[in-house]
């Protein structure tokens, strides 16, 4: 594959490059910036220097095998490596999507098996390799922009990255931002996740968007070899998401103390020094922000693990419990978490819950769950509130769902979402105890929700005033 500068050079220099593209120099400016050139202007280019595509930096390395591995026998096909191809996305049906790798090579016979994801955030990548919800996914990005940032030691929701691999369309660009401290590359090797550059990601995410979310590999081996046969039968042989508790593998081991309040222009984070009220956090794999959030509102933050029993949760003598975001599928989790949460309802302790939380708060009350066809992924997912009328663009991810059909009496549907129907919030009628679906904490995503935290506050401050 061809840089930017031959294609620039292939073309007669900038000013030329732009004349015969019909674009300004500032677009070839930013061709050399990013590193890669935009697909309404691979026509002119093809035609000018009569370059195949797969020359062009940014273009797709494309080669798709759709048949069975069932029925396709191991041929030159499966054998040949794409020119410039460097890493493999193998899904369960025999699909492969080449392209280009980046960040830490995969071991031979250990290449991550996830399920296959995507996300149409346009910022925020960093914060969403973090989120311990992703555990088990490999996250396809739809936006193109993907290293724009860079990576810094504040902008993680965990310590180390859940997601098992990431897909982007075009190579991940140079750091733009002035609290860059390193390459997306540099760090995404030193936490071990491998990336696949170079997908066609709009086939992939309307692949997921019509046929679900499929399980895959994601290969990229430092010796260039590769076994699709095996890879496609890893694939098949993962058991998927259903029925898999994964809450147990991000959650914290030990309880501990959370003070940091959310970041703010200049100072940065702050710290709670004056909590008015006591929360217990339970951690089903808690994004940071979410404590923040709590901690923000005037709360003393306990974070306890997610197997934690009622009776240690109540020890802390908390004002409310809370219920953390987390992967995997609620049915599972709710064996140990189910049995918890209907003691501390008992007591009458305030409770809210999120995503995962809002799930199992959900199972306790009665209800049921099931998987999602695709799941929400995103920042921008619309939501509406049942109680108030207003629409609210909301942070989402989550692969599974409340039945609100197998709701009790006693609970009611407080929002929805505007792009299934699906379920998106409850309140009890009889306990104070309320969830959604979604994450007002956002990070990334829009703040339309963070009132959800001070809802959350007030609910204490009236059963403490009671």
């Amino acid at each position: 594959m061809r840089t930017v500068e031959d294609i620039i050079a292939l073309l007669g220099g900038p000013e030329a490059a732009a004349q015969r593209c019909g674009i300004g120099t500032e677009a070839v400016r930013k061709w050399r910036q990013s590193r890669a050139i935009p697909a309404r202007h691979w026509p002119a280019i093809l035609r000018v220097t009569g370059l195949p595509l797969s020359e062009i930096p940014g273009a797709p390395i494309a080669e798709t095998f759709m048949q069975s591995p069932d029925t396709t026998p191991a041929g030159e096909a499966d054998l040949r490596v794409p020119e410039g191809a460097s890493a493999a996305l193998v899904l369960d049906d025999g699909t492969v999507f080449w392209g280009r790798g980046f960040g830490a090579f995969t071991p031979a016979g250990g290449a991550p098996v996830g399920e296959v994801c995507f996300n149409t955030g346009m910022t925020g990548y960093q914060e969403t390799l973090t989120d311990p919800s992703y555990a088990g996914q490999i996250i396809t990005f739809t936006f193109p922009h993907i290293g724009n940032v860079g990576a810094n030691p504040e902008d993680i929701e965990a310590t180390t990255p859940a997601a098992r691999g990431l897909v982007v369309k075009q190579d991940l660009t140079e750091p733009a931002n002035w609290r860059a401290t390193r390459h997306l590359d540099d760090w995404l090797k030193s936490h071990g996740v491998p990336g696949i550059a170079g997908v066609d990601t709009r086939a992939l995410t309307v692949r997921i968007r019509d046929a679900g979310a499929p399980n895959g590999v994601l290969c990229y081996p430092a010796d260039g070899k590769f076994d699709i046969q095996a890879l496609r039968a890893q694939a098949r042989a993962w058991p998927g998401l259903v029925g898999m508790d994964l809450a147990k593998e991000v959650s914290c081991r030990q309880p501990y103390r959370w003070d940091e309040t959310e970041w703010a222009w200049p100072q940065g984070f702050g710290r709670q020094t004056a909590p008015k009220h006591k929360v217990v956090a339970v951690d089903f794999g808690a994004k940071r922000n979410i404590l923040r959030c709590l901690a923000a509102a005037g709360c003393e933050v306990t974070v306890v693990p997610a197997t934690a029993t009622a009776e240690e949760i109540l020890r802390h003598q908390p004002d409310g419990v809370f219920l953390s975001n987390g992967p995997g599928d609620p049915a599972a989790t709710a064996e140990y978490a189910v049995p918890a949460i209907r003691q501390v309802l008992e007591k009458r302790v305030p409770v809210f819950g999120i995503c995962l939380g809002h799930q199992l708060l959900s199972l306790a009350l009665g209800a049921k769950t099931y998987k999602l066809a695709r799941g929400h992924r995103g920042a921008n997912q619309p939501v509406k509130d049942l109680v108030t009328g207003k629409v609210e663009i909301t942070s989402q991810n989550h692969g599974f769902a409340v039945d609100e059909k197998t709701l009790p009496a006693t609970v009611k549907v407080t929002h929805v979402s505007l792009f299934d129907g699906s379920n998106e919030g409850v309140a009890c009628t009889d306990r104070p105890a309320f969830s959604v679906q979604y994450h007002p904490e956002a990070s990334p995503g829009p703040s339309d929700s963070h009132y959800l935290f001070h809802r959350f506050v007030e609910m204490i401050k009236r059963e403490k005033a009671a």
